[in-house]
């Protein structure tokens, strides 16, 4: 009797030290399946938030922000969520700034579709935004070509190397306004799959997670090809910060946290469209 043909599944996600880890398991094949394989898809964050608007892959990370323009093509999935609890992204200047001086100031984002852009139109309304490669960032505002830079990923922890001055962290600001973490990316599975393939993934991406975390030595020297720059210490912290319970099963704490920042995403007239958060497990 010939067995079933295994499902090829497209996972898309950022080459990043975190993305990297949580992915271990998968991407090695510690954690298989009898009936989907995945082929792995490397793209920044701001590039799949775009491709997600026409429903491109399978399963994709996706910022938080992104949600309400994908939610027709894609559901959020349980496990896989990188969340910050009392930190996140960050506003960087060459010259220490109050935060209330950034408004009006020219600043650099990693792309408007960014949970991080949306967190800090939150924060303060009133800047000049320029789109500038997340990885680039840092450069900019070293080299005075904006006021200050909106960074994510990595250069959380290596701003200052270069001498630069954190102005606001907004993951820190968030939780002291709403008590809440700060959910800012997720993964989300295209709305057309069967009920069954859906469930799998999902069984997967908690799995892979998991094994990483139970396997975490392995699991960092893997992601550490990813980590720009990061020594095996910044790495792992990074990777601590974002790879954690919430990232195991986001549970019920983090779509709540998701629906206050897009519910309020909507009030402030940052998003066009209300939606409510709908996850698959």
């Amino acid at each position: 009797m010939s067995s079933s043909p295994v499902l090829e599944v497209v996972c898309a996600h950022s080459p990043d030290s975190d993305d990297a880890f949580m992915f271990y398991g998968l991407a090695t094949k510690k954690v298989r399946s009898r009936s989907i394989s995945f082929r792995h898809v490397l793209e920044d964050i701001e590039s799949l938030n775009r491709k997600a608007t026409d429903g491109l892959y399978e399963l994709t990370a996706i910022s938080y922000h992104a949600y309400p323009y994908v939610a027709d093509k894609y559901v959020l999935m349980a496990s896989g969520s990188s969340v910050g609890d009392g930190y996140g992204p960050m506003v960087v200047s060459s010259r220490r700034l109050a935060p209330e001086e950034l408004k009006g100031k020219r600043v650099a984002i990693p792309g408007t579709l960014t949970t991080a852009f949306l967190t800090f139109k939150l924060f303060q309304p009133d800047f000049e935004a320029v789109i500038v490669p997340f990885d680039k960032i840092l450069d900019a505002v070293r080299d005075h070509e904006v006021d200050a830079g909106l960074i994510i990923h990595e250069g959380q922890l290596t701003f200052g190397h270069g001498g630069l001055h954190q102005v606001i962290d907004l993951g820190k600001w968030f939780k002291s306004q709403y008590g809440l973490p700060l959910p800012l990316g997720a993964n989300a599975l295209r709305r057309n799959l069967p009920h069954e393939v859906q469930a799998e993934c999902s069984r997967l991406m908690r799995e892979s997670i998991q094994y990483a975390l139970d396997h975490r030595e392995e699991a960092l020297n893997y992601a550490m090809q990813f980590a720009r720059d990061l020594d095996p210490a910044l790495a792992d912290q990074f990777v601590g910060m974002y790879v954690n319970h919430h990232t195991v099963d986001g549970g019920e704490i983090v779509p709540r946290a998701a629906q206050k920042l897009l519910d309020l995403g909507y009030e402030a007239g940052l998003i066009s469209h209300k939606v409510a958060i709908e996850v698959v497990r």
